[in-house]
């Protein structure tokens, strides 16, 4: 079979699964715009396409994240048809089809499957739009136009989707009933074996001080420090954490830029923000013990997880975190949110403790009292481990969902482009 993967930052959530198509015999394709010239990554052809066009300047707001999706589109389009004239004829077309990248080519190859990753609907109720009142909308009584606007990159792919992934079952409801019967749920798996609790795990925070289990350390990760997950919140906790936690160092990891939501203030971040609002409550021998580590390496990103006494997740109902189920993966005694996405992974006092995302003085209170009560923490994160291991471990439960979806695609009817 031929297999063209769509990814702009290939592989992406194929990191795995591209390989193991390559393994069953496959002749396997990526196109992205990520690369500027051909190569071969673990038996995957990768092609380059290169995004043609520019924004168009005081275009109305409502049209400018869809003119972007459309510029990443029509050079996709011009890729895949030069693929087209080298002569491949994919049976199956598996896309990320959130960058746009994916909306024509079905009019280059009619006949070919296509399976997209459906990793989110945008969603205008008070759950999803509105959830933080510290940032209500500008513009209340147009935002479900503006969001329906936001959708049409999703709607357009809907029409020739033949059949789409969600990594959980959170997600997949954020769409429309006519989307769902042709959604299958099936996350992207972790690895369990690699990511797994390491009595011995260090980490080095400077030439100065190296962490292990034997300290007491907090951990909270984002890939960027922002409101969607939490950091607002953590934030204003940690004074209270620091003063009833004396011996505590709190790792952060992410950077300083937006994944998601509102960008913060002109020339300001999110994290210096929150940085600002509360470091006149923290004394500088406080301080000293909280340590932001930015963007690391995914070898040091582990060994935090593994040295981690009590980690925090917070998240609006959005995306779930890789992060979340890899601590737990990792045996982390784990502090979250009270939030549907979490509950979907998470039960209460068997593989973590919640609490009401808004609620600061009881993540204090709830963290401290985890810290003080090692047997609560140990058989919380080995449940949890266990949990994840027979619910989400990559090559027992996931690559195997993943491969015979695409087996199933392949015998789909493929659905006409509609003028």
């Amino acid at each position: 079979m031929k297999i063209l993967l769509i990814h702009q930052n290939f592989p992406g959530q194929y990191k795995h699964l591209a390989p193991a198509l390559v393994a069953q015999g496959h002749e396997v394709v990526a196109l992205t715009c990520k690369v500027k010239q051909a190569t071969t990554w673990q038996g995957v052809k990768v092609i380059p396409y290169e995004i043609k066009g520019a924004s168009t300047p005081k275009i109305h707001p409502w049209l400018s994240d869809f003119e972007t999706k459309l510029l990443r589109a029509t050079s996709c389009y011009r890729g895949a048809a030069a693929l087209k004239k080298m002569g491949f004829e994919p049976d199956v077309i598996c896309a990320h089809h959130g960058w746009g990248e994916s909306m024509f080519l079905k009019d280059i190859w009619p006949n070919a499957r296509l399976g997209l990753y459906c990793e989110l609907y945008h969603l205008t109720g008070k759950d999803y739009l509105n959830f933080d009142p510290e940032f209500p909308s500008k513009n209340p009584e147009a935002d479900r136009l503006r969001i329906r606007m936001k959708n049409m990159n999703n709607r357009l792919h809907e029409e020739v989707m033949d059949a789409g992934l969600s990594p959980t079952q959170f997600q997949a409801d954020t769409f429309p009933d006519r989307w769902k019967s042709r959604i299958t749920v099936a996350h992207d798996g972790i690895d369990t074996d690699l990511v797994c609790p390491n009595p011995t795990a260090t980490l080095k925070i400077s030439d100065d001080l190296t962490l292990s289990r034997d300290d007491e350390v907090i951990t909270f990760i984002n890939r960027n420090l922002e409101p969607y997950r939490g950091y607002h919140i953590f934030m204003r906790a940690l004074p209270e954490i620091l003063k009833k936690r004396p011996n505590a160092h709190v790792v952060l990891l992410g950077g300083d830029e937006v994944s998601y939501g509102a960008k913060a203030p002109k020339g300001q971040t999110w994290k210096q923000i929150y940085i600002d609002e509360v470091r006149g409550r923290i004394s500088t021998p406080n301080w000293n013990r909280v340590h932001f580590m930015g963007r690391v390496p995914y070898e040091t990103y582990l060994s935090m997880v593994q040295v981690s006494r009590a980690h925090v997740y917070l998240t609006y109902p959005f995306v779930l975190s890789w992060s979340l189920l890899e601590s737990m993966s990792a045996g982390c005694a784990i502090l979250a949110s009270d939030t549907a996405p979490v509950r979907e992974v998470m039960t209460e006092n068997e593989t973590g403790w919640m609490v009401d995302f808004f609620d600061k003085d009881a993540l204090t209170d709830r963290l401290c009292e985890l810290l003080e009560d090692a047997d609560t923490r140990q058989r919380m994160g080995e449940n949890a481990r266990e949990f994840v291991r027979t619910k989400y471990d990559l090559q027992s439960i996931c690559l195997p969902q993943h491969l015979e979806w695409v087996e199933k695609l392949a015998q789909l009817d493929t659905r006409p482009v509609l003028d």
